[in-house]
């Protein structure tokens, strides 16, 4: 008798149960949350690969032939214009200078002489020219000799680094050997390709300072300190990739860049009246992105939309979407095609403003 009591006691408690569940699914339908597109003033950040290039970079080579008798700067270090940074044994160049030297002397003597006889009608005033060129020749020959005698010592063109030296002391170098490069640093430029629809864009925007305003991320992700300036555009476009190039100007007070180096430029790009919705809004398929739009009916059908620009929270709608669609915000998994749902809904201006609007 007990068993009996005990079966029919749980066949209730299990009845019960099963009617409570139906009864709340049936009391308590999901909500959803509902919004629409909203068109809103924002920016983007677009990252450019870059080149990095010192503002001056010179080859610093022999300009005479000869043994590397000194050098005076070792590689890395900061130099100043005028610095003496090789010397070559100048014996050579030395002994041909005393020569022309002491043929000017000659030709001085001889041209006191034939200025003398002439004064005197002894000679020609004819004597006298010939003397006076043949000291003007030595003289040339001279400074000619002084020139050679001078280009054995290499001096810095201006301040800057010098990079690696491959030669060394002793070493026999020929007229227009490399010995260093010399960059200098102060200011850098960084080189970056834009696509020519890009281009046509920053065109259109104008060259206002916004635009011209840059940043520089550097290869470990850390922002280089100081804003660079988009300072020139190339001629003409790369006929097999398309792009242009644009040259920004970085200051660079620190000589943390260097020439060679790379980065990315960081360049804003503003979109005015962009028709706008939140990511969570979206869901993928095939590589397409869709949304969920509820009819006047409460009815969700699926939609393909295109995104022109993806920033950090939300998407730019290229296509597919207008102001006025109202769309699943919440629950974007949880319904399918052809579903009728009750929703909440919240205005487009208080779901973005929770978001971030602008690409970092």
């Amino acid at each position: 008798m007990k068993r009996i009591v005990l079966l029919i006691s749980l066949y209730t408690l299990a009845y019960n149960s099963g009617c409570t569940t139906k009864k709340k699914e049936t009391e308590e339908p999901g909500k959803y949350t509902v919004t629409s597109a909203l068109r809103v003033d924002t920016s983007f950040i677009k990252e450019y690969v870059s080149q990095i290039q010192s503002i001056r970079n010179v080859e610093i080579r022999a300009q005479e032939k000869g043994y590397l008798e000194s050098i005076n700067v070792d590689e890395g270090r900061y130099v100043h214009a005028g610095q003496v940074l090789f010397k070559i044994v100048p014996t050579m160049y030395q002994a041909e200078y005393l020569k022309a030297e002491a043929a000017v002397k000659g030709a001085e003597l001889e041209m006191l002489n034939a200025k003398t006889l002439a004064d005197k009608d002894i000679v020609s005033k004819s004597e006298q020219a010939i003397a006076q060129a043949k000291l003007d020749e030595a003289k040339a020959d001279m400074a000619l000799a002084k020139l050679h005698l001078s280009l054995t010592e290499i001096k810095a063109p201006f301040d800057g680094v010098i990079d690696r030296i491959p030669l060394k002391l002793g070493s026999l170098i020929d007229e227009g050997a490399l010995l260093t490069t010399l960059s200098d640093n102060k200011s850098v430029y960084a080189y970056f390709n834009v696509p020519e629809k890009e281009y046509l864009d920053y065109k259109a925007l104008g060259d206002t300072s916004n635009m011209k305003s840059v940043s520089l991320l550097l290869a470990n992700n850390e922002t280089h300190k100081y804003k660079g300036v988009v300072e020139t555009v190339e001629g003409q476009f790369d006929n097999e990739t398309g792009n242009i190039a644009f040259r920004a100007k970085f200051p660079n007070t620190q000589l943390l860049l260097k020439h060679g180096e790379t980065g990315k430029v960081q360049m804003t790009i503003p979109l005015k009246d962009a028709l706008v919705i939140p990511q969570k809004a979206t869901y993928e398929l095939q590589d397409k992105v869709y949304v969920f739009v509820v009819d006047k009916n409460n009815v969700v059908k699926s939609r393909n939309i295109t995104i022109k620009n993806r920033l950090s929270d939300i998407y730019v709608i290229d296509g597919g979407l207008s102001e006025g669609d109202k769309i699943l915000l919440e629950g974007v998994q949880n319904v399918k095609d052809d579903d009728k749902i009750e929703y909440k809904y919240v205005e487009p201006a208080a779901v973005i403003s929770s978001l971030q609007l602008i690409k970092q």
